[in-house]
């Protein structure tokens, strides 16, 4: 509350709207104009140049088009995609230092159409009278609605503005694809904790940061630059609470991080890649017989808030795709579990999937079925629907024995063992094979058997 009343004393908001907090106008450009000692750690400790920063190697090497746009001033549209805490915002400024452009910044989580107009309105000014270009940096850009981002379309596309978006949310789906294809993507990967760490120790001796330190223990900083997931600012966050806490003649303890930490925050976004990466990754380590890396993703999925009856489904589809006949109870087992799912709910819910996880990653595997049908389909892609030969169509309709219909089909059940010799294909599919059994689990059997029939059918 103290840093709203400040914002509330410094820009008021006397006969202004109650939903502008502050005038961008009349504080620095894209800032809140909070005197920099107020500001929490995190913002102080923001690097001031590409040589302060650190991570990102796979973006900032020599050459690279993004340092170079850094250094050389020479800016370009770009999508800055990667988790909090990563450095976006800091890369950003540090594009605007030497651009040689005015930079605008606003987050698409209070800022709408008027506001980018705004935005747009004063760069067209500058342009017009100085020359001057401008750098528009939009955070949060995938809070933005098509409409929203349709508005910053021609702005881009004609270069009166050079947008950098900032978001966590993968931007191919959440960007409209004509914004996108205007910008360059880099993507931002989370923090080593080697990196947090070194941020950490930054934070405690340099002057931007916690005044009259006190002592923090070795074991607390490695906790939380191992717990903060890659997020520096969450690191600092805690840190400077854990000092706050203690005040300069305490220690900051391993259990004063862990109190000041809490627990670090599970990043997961239902709808974008890490949704699509932890099922993909379950899939694969059910698939692989790994109950343990199963039952890790399985966890990740859960806590991060996944839908279990979405996981459920997922389970269905791979007991008859990737185990199928090897064991035919792993379907039953899936199905069981997707009943339980929608009766049980969470968070007991989490035991059925987490014994199902176990089962199907356990149990033999075979995608027999699978390849089979893939095989089948493709016959039909190539030839067309199958005709069956006239013995195997219906002949439940008046009518249909004066079409010669179900004629001449001979009865399996009165042959020895229930097979018979008959053709049962089309006959431009005579003697095709689609089906080929594994040597795993019960599908051996099944294998023996199917090898018998063809063998009594006169088909091997």
């Amino acid at each position: 509350m103290r840093a709203i009343g400040h914002r509330f004393r410094v820009y008021g908001c006397q006969n202004r709207s109650i939903e502008r907090l502050f005038d961008l106008d009349d504080a620095p450009r894209g800032q809140t104009g909070v005197p920099a000692p107020d500001l929490p750690l995190a913002a102080r400790m923001r690097p001031a140049s590409l040589g302060e920063f650190v991570g990102q190697e796979h973006l900032l090497g020599r050459g690279g088009s993004l340092r170079t746009a850094i250094e050389e001033g020479r800016a370009h549209s770009m999508i800055l995609y990667g988790p909090p805490g990563a450095g976006k915002t800091t890369l950003a400024r540090l594009l605007a230092v030497n651009a040689r452009a005015a930079f605008e910044e606003a987050s698409a989580v209070n800022a709408g159409r008027a506001e980018v107009r705004e935005v747009l309105e004063r760069a067209q000014h500058r342009r017009s009278t100085s020359g001057e270009r401008t750098i528009f940096f939009l955070d949060e850009i995938h809070r933005f609605n098509k409409a929203q981002q349709d508005t910053l379309l021609p702005a881009v596309e004609e270069g009166l503005v050079l947008l950098v978006g900032a978001t966590t949310e993968n931007p191919y789906f959440e960007v409209n694809s004509a914004l996108l294809s205007r910008c360059r993507v880099y993507e931002l990967h989370a923090l080593d904790t080697e990196h947090v760490l070194a941020l950490l120790r930054r934070a405690l001796g340099d002057e931007r940061g916690i005044p009259s330190a006190p002592r923090v223990d070795d074991a607390a900083l490695d906790f939380l630059a191992t717990r903060s997931g890659g997020d520096a600012r969450t690191a600092l966050s805690a840190l400077e609470l854990a000092a706050e806490t203690v005040g300069p003649d305490g220690a900051v303890t391993l259990r004063v991080a862990e109190d000041s930490l809490q627990r670090s925050a599970i990043l997961y976004d239902k709808e974008g890649d890490r949704h699509y990466d932890l099922i993909s990754a379950w899939i694969k380590a059910t698939r692989g017989s790994d109950p343990d890396a199963s039952l890790l993703y399985l966890a990740g999925m859960l806590e991060g808030g996944e839908d279990p009856r979405y996981v459920a489904r997922r389970m269905i589809v791979l007991a008859s795709e990737d185990i199928g006949n090897a064991d035919p109870r792993a379907l039953e087992v899936a199905v069981a579990t997707a009943a339980a799912v929608e009766h049980v709910g969470m968070p007991e819910a989490a035991l059925n999937l987490a014994q199902a996880a176990v089962y199907l990653a356990l149990a033999p595997k075979s995608n027999a079925s699978y390849k089979a049908l893939g095989r089948a389909r493709e016959w039909v892609r190539e030839h067309g629907t199958p005709h069956p030969p006239g013995h195997l169509r219906s002949a439940a309709y008046p009518g249909a024995k004066k079409l010669g219909r179900g004629q001449g089909y001979d009865y399996p059940h009165d042959r020895p063992e229930g097979v018979s010799e008959q053709e049962l294909m089309p006959d431009d599919a005579a003697g095709e094979r689609f089906l080929e059994l594994s040597e795993h689990g019960e599908e051996r059997e099944l294998r023996k058997r199917l090898l018998r029939i063809r063998s009594a059918r006169g088909r091997d």
